[in-house]
């Protein structure tokens, strides 16, 4: 059952109300990213905005190479501290609208896992679009579950794997799990995923197509060209190979879905938890009023909250 008081606006606290404001603004200052070479937005994100400041590198972040379907294939390997128990793994594919981003931008995030979960956190550096377009990303992440729950295992020395992402990454990792399921006959491979503001309609939810132009981290603009740059014109983007959303669900793992109700991509995720409730599959949605897109991104009270029953859902699983 959803409460529909967590949509009321009087339910967002100031704080959150104020860090939107500060969000907007700050993207308002900046050039618009469409507007300069795609080499040159990737650099800028990487070094950090003040709508987006960058994250720290973790000193104990290694680069680990596999056999990728487009050549050698990077992941990022964050381990638990030492003393802290080694319980499993996680697999967890990074946002950035298929065209923007990488495994090293969000260390913090992998480390946190790392040691409060016990996992061997790993990030996969996939192939961007418009360059690679679909489905080179997908082939990428889905070349990275295969290792993991096969030489990964022994390697690691785990057996409870999870998986999981932000926007984007958890498109992905929603899709890895479908071909895990339909082509390797490895439905329960990943005991669970952590599903952060999925973009799991690339035909575009109302949600999405209302939104509009203010760009409270993404806007209907942003979300727009990145299905267009990934997914190239002529592909039926309501194909479940192409949008999950419109994929058979049934015996997939538990999912944790996160969104905040000021999120453009929040009926992605209303549609598909209801449809993975359905699908009998098990999990839980939290939503978080007045949150952003990731907004879990943005140190906050209401952040520290979602990343707290994200770390619980993921150690049930070990």
């Amino acid at each position: 059952m959803i409460d529909h008081a967590l949509f009321d606006p009087a339910t967002i606290d100031p704080e959150t109300l104020r860090l939107n404001a500060e969000i907007v603004a700050a993207h308002a200052a900046l050039p618009d990213p469409w507007s300069l070479p795609i080499a040159e937005v990737r650099e800028r994100r990487r070094m950090g905005t003040k709508a987006a400041p960058a994250m720290p590198h973790s000193a104990r972040a290694e680069w680990l190479t596999i056999d990728g379907p487009g050549g050698p294939l990077k992941l990022r390997v964050v381990r638990p501290k030492p003393g802290t128990k080694l319980r499993g793994a996680y697999l967890h594919i990074h946002r950035g609208g298929w065209v923007w981003g990488s495994a090293d931008e969000q260390d913090p995030w992998l480390e946190r896992i790392a040691d409060t979960c016990g996992f061997v956190a790993l990030s996969v550096e996939y192939r961007l679009a418009p360059e690679h377009p679909y489905p080179a990303a997908l082939l990428d992440c889905e070349a990275a579950a295969l290792w993991l729950a096969g030489p990964g295992k022994a390697e690691f020395g785990i057996h409870a794997l999870t998986i999981g992402g932000e926007s984007v990454g958890a498109h992905l990792a929603v899709m890895v799990l479908l071909r895990l399921r339909d082509k390797h006959n490895l439905p329960r491979a990943f005991r669970g995923a952590n599903l952060n503001a999925g973009f799991f309609d690339l035909g575009l939810t109302p949600s999405v197509r209302n939104w509009g132009e203010e760009r409270l981290v993404v806007n209907t603009r942003d979300l727009t060209k990145f299905a267009d740059g990934y997914v190239r014109e002529g592909i039926d983007r309501r194909r479940p190979d192409v949008s999950p959303i419109y994929a058979e669900l049934k015996g997939l793992p538990p999912a944790l879905f996160t969104i905040g109700t000021a999120d453009p991509l929040l009926d992605d995720t209303l549609y598909m938890s209801a449809r993975w409730a359905a699908a009998g599959n098990g999990g839980h949605t939290a939503i978080y009023p007045g949150g952003c897109h990731v907004f879990a991104r943005y140190p906050s009270p209401m952040s520290e909250r979602a990343l707290e029953l994200i770390d619980r859902f993921l150690m049930a699983l070990a």
